[in-house]
């Protein structure tokens, strides 16, 4: 980092003087395409889709309704069903045939997408691979076995599988403003979730011999018809979830009698189904603060040594959504409690077994109360009657219930990335809910739109949980590790689904980032919370598409952002903001010409660049404010009951015994001017002022904010926050000049660390705060379970 001294002639200023400065930071060309606008790129705005970003006076969707009717085989691990649909065409345009997903043929070896990888000889392999691996022509025996597709009169309708889509072809054109009624009979064999992968299936427990049941995509669904894309048919892999049509569902579950059902709305029939206790503590549950359970522990325990070979009908109701799954299990404790919502009441539910019991209990229905009522406050009030969390050793979405995962140790102890990864999938999970279950982008198009958006609002909800929470997505330093990748590795967040190499952060982590630098550097909060706000509102049971997203943004905000979409949306540079020279300089009040004086140390520094300081993980900028902000009250301190072992353990109130443990240029001269001399006053105003001039160069490529952080010799600090819009002429090279009251010791970029700067060590000008010191220890070894030595210091811990 250079440092060069000179002084500074003050004379009266000219009116070319900011002309003169464009031209010296541009020299000889313009710049590239990065403050281009979107223009070309996004669709042409129409009836159905305005400029604005919001539906247009044409827009439509179609509808689906379903009345569904099911048989669980526990013993042959087989789900028998038929349905009945009812489609509805509100689009403009005459339709020949419809097409239906079936993603249960994911599980199929003949009737699979057929999406390969490349593979290589593994050094380890199990058994299970080994046999993915042969060349296997027989049937599997898995994936949807369709029995028969008839219309309302019982007349044959004919069909084409073409692997996870099935196309039914009309006897008739289904014209605008019609519908149309048709029967489906079906089975298929349920997959070993935990072996065979997927979304749904069983989980087995040996220990006790009972199943764990997730039912998702699992009866023949209705593919999206739309006006940007027409039928949204593309084969279902396993990754690019889904795009789905609202409708209303009527569904009939036959289970096992002792088995435990939670599904996507509301039961109908909890009188026929469960003992007068239990129905008494779900009335009471419905009205209660904090959770109540409907089936205890010891109930749970019982039944799954006392199975039973007799069977209940479970009826669920859910309107208005585009998904309905299920659950069923013996092994369940179930408990709810109330939460209300713009005046409305909303169960909140939660379906675990005893292996999870020590976390779920305690947290699980709580994490979905205040999911719930944080997402509303950032998005829309939550509209539908119940909201559910299942504990599956999973981590999967549906309208109402999602399934998560987070088990004790076998003493109920456990570890805290277990807590926190617990308190993070259903803060997720249950969020999905919002984007995309309500708002309805197509997930198979766009992953970023449901999981980045919700990956974004999740971040928000965690950081309003508790302030120390150790957030993984939104903060911008988190997403470094992955920006700073080599660009083969690299893809455009808009890259469709099945494409991506490092499916996490691309889908995920770096859209959440990139609004929550929208959020609190970029826009400002209200803003911000405005605009994402409108979007949520206007596209609320809607299909919305990215041009619809990024229009909105703007629209509302009256903001300018299409640098900052194509940049972070459209792109793959990464930040890489570099402060190469400073220089420094006093006043000659005489009225001679700057004569450089030398290059010299910067203070307490040698003129080199050097490793930034160490920034606390917990101090990001989204937790700092929150902290400031006297209207917000996070969660573990409204409810202090959530303050477990490890909230007292990161604030130091608990104890652990580790013996168990782990350069300004030179001046230009102005000949053909003659500075006029400066009057007293001018001179006593300028005489102590320090002047600075601060060149950065933009070594990522991506145009980001400067963010510039001032520490002057008495200790006091400043931040100047320079808009993105000042690469706009030069996107590699500018310069700002400051004038200061005091003298400045070091000047430190980005210090919060809220532009996902891939290099801090160029970030840094003069002298260094002492370095922290943290103590090393060699990290204990332990056995899982507590065998020998420990698994987590709650196991040791006092204060618990």
């Amino acid at each position: 980092m250079k440092r060069i001294a000179t002084s500074l002639l003050i004379c009266c200023a000219f009116a070319g003087a900011a002309l003169a400065q464009d031209i010296h930071n541009n020299p000889g060309s313009n710049h590239g395409n990065k403050f281009e606008q979107l223009g070309t790129i996004m669709p042409t705005p129409n009836e159905q889709r305005t400029a604005s970003g919001a539906p247009g006076a044409k827009y439509w969707q179609q509808k689906a309704d379903y009345d569904i009717k099911c048989s669980l085989d526990e013993k042959a691990l087989k789900l028998t069903g038929s349905e009945t649909i009812t489609y509805y065409n509100n689009s403009p345009d005459p339709l020949d045939y419809l097409w239906m997903q079936l993603d249960e043929n994911q599980h199929s070896n003949i009737n699979n997408a057929n999406y390969q990888s490349s593979s290589t000889m593994p050094r380890v392999a199990s058994t299970m691979a080994l046999e993915r691996a042969q060349i296997d022509t027989a049937d599997n025996g898995y994936g949807d076995k369709i029995v028969s597709i008839t219309d309302a009169l019982g007349k044959a309708i004919p069909y084409t599988i073409n692997k996870t889509m099935m196309r039914l072809d009309l006897p008739a054109q289904l014209k605008p403003g019609e519908h149309t009624i048709f029967k489906i009979k079906w089975s298929y064999k349920i997959s070993d979730r935990l072996s065979m992968g997927g979304r749904g299936g069983y989980e087995f427990f040996p220990g006790d011999g009972n199943y764990l049941f997730t039912m998702t995509q699992w009866y023949p669904r209705m593919c999206v018809y739309s006006d940007f894309q027409g039928w949204q048919n593309h084969q279902f892999t396993g990754r690019g979830e889904f795009a789905l049509t609202f409708g209303n569902f009527h569904v009939q579950m036959t289970v096992p009698a002792d088995h435990v059902v939670g599904g996507t709305g509301e039961c109908l029939n909890y009188a026929a189904v469960l003992t007068a206790g239990q129905l008494a503590k779900y009335n009471q549950a419905k009205a209660a603060s904090a959770p109540v359970q409907i089936v205890t522990l010891d109930e749970a325990k019982y039944r799954e040594t006392h199975p039973s070979t007799a069977t209940k009908t479970w009826v669920f109701q859910a309107n208005n959504v585009r998904d309905f799954a299920w659950t069923s299990s013996r092994k369940f404790i179930w408990d709810g409690m109330n939460q209300t919502v713009g005046g409305k009441n909303i169960m909140c539910m939660s379906y675990y077994g005893k292996e999870a019991y020590g976390l779920y209990a305690k947290y699980s229905t709580r994490l979905v109360a205040h999911t719930i009522k944080t997402y509303s406050h950032f998005t829309f009030d939550y509209p539908y009657p119940v909201a559910q969390s299942v504990e599956a050793s999973n981590g999967m979405e549906y309208p109402m219930i999602c399934f998560n995962n987070g088990r004790t140790e076998k003493d109920g102890t456990y570890s805290e990335s277990t807590k926190n990864g617990m308190i993070g999938v259903i803060i997720h999970e249950v969020g999905h809910n919002f984007f995309p279950m309500i708002v309805n982008s197509d997930e198979r198009q766009w992953t970023w739109m449901d999981e980045g958006l919700n990956s974004f609002v999740e971040y928000l909800t965690e950081e309003l949980w508790d302030n120390k929470f150790p957030s993984k997505k939104g903060a911008a330093y988190t997403q470094v590790d992955y920006m700073k990748l080599p660009k083969d590795e690299l893809e455009p967040i808009m890259t469709n689904s099945e494409d991506i190499v490092r499916f996490g952060p691309n889908a995920y982590t770096k859209p959440a980032t990139a609004l929550n630098i929208l959020r609190e550097t970029i826009m400002g909060r209200q803003l911000f919370d405005f605009a994402f706000k409108e979007y949520a509102r206007r596209w609320e049971f809607k299909h919305p598409t990215p041009a619809d997203f990024f229009r909105t943004m703007e629209d509302a905000s009256g903001e300018n952002l299409d640098w900052f979409w194509r940049g972070w949306f459209y792109g793959t540079d990464p930040c890489d903001i570099s402060l190469d020279s400073v220089k420094v300089a006093r006043a000659d009040m005489d009225g001679n010409l700057p004569a450089q004086f030398g290059q010299g140390r910067g203070p307490g520094g040698n003129g080199n660049k050097v490793a930034a300081p160490i920034v606390n993980n917990y101090d990001d900028i989204s937790k700092i404010r929150n902290r400031e902000d006297k209207k917000i009250q996070f969660y573990v301190d409204k409810d202090t009951s959530m303050r477990d072992f490890y909230w007292r353990y990161d604030r130091g109130l608990a104890s652990v015994d580790s013996s168990k443990f782990r350069d300004m240029t030179k001046a230009k001269t102005m000949a053909d001017r003659t500075p006029e001399p400066l009057t007293a006053d001018e001179k006593q105003k300028y005489a102590n002022k320090y002047f600075y001039e601060l060149n950065f160069s933009n070594k990522g490529g991506l145009v980001m904010p400067i963010i510039v952080q001032f520490t002057y010799t008495d200790g006091t600090k400043v931040i100047d926050r320079i808009p993105a819009q000042v690469w706009r002429l030069n996107e590699k090279h500018v310069s700002k000049f400051y004038v200061q009251d005091k003298e400045v010791a070091s000047i430190q970029l980005d210090p919060y660390r809220e532009t996902c700067d891939i290099d801090e060590s160029n970030n840094y000008w003069g002298k260094l705060p002492e370095p922290s010191k943290f103590q090393v220890f060699k990290q204990r070894q332990a056995a899982r379970g507590g065998a020998t030595g420990t698994v987590n210091p709650m196991q040791v811990g006092s204060g618990k």
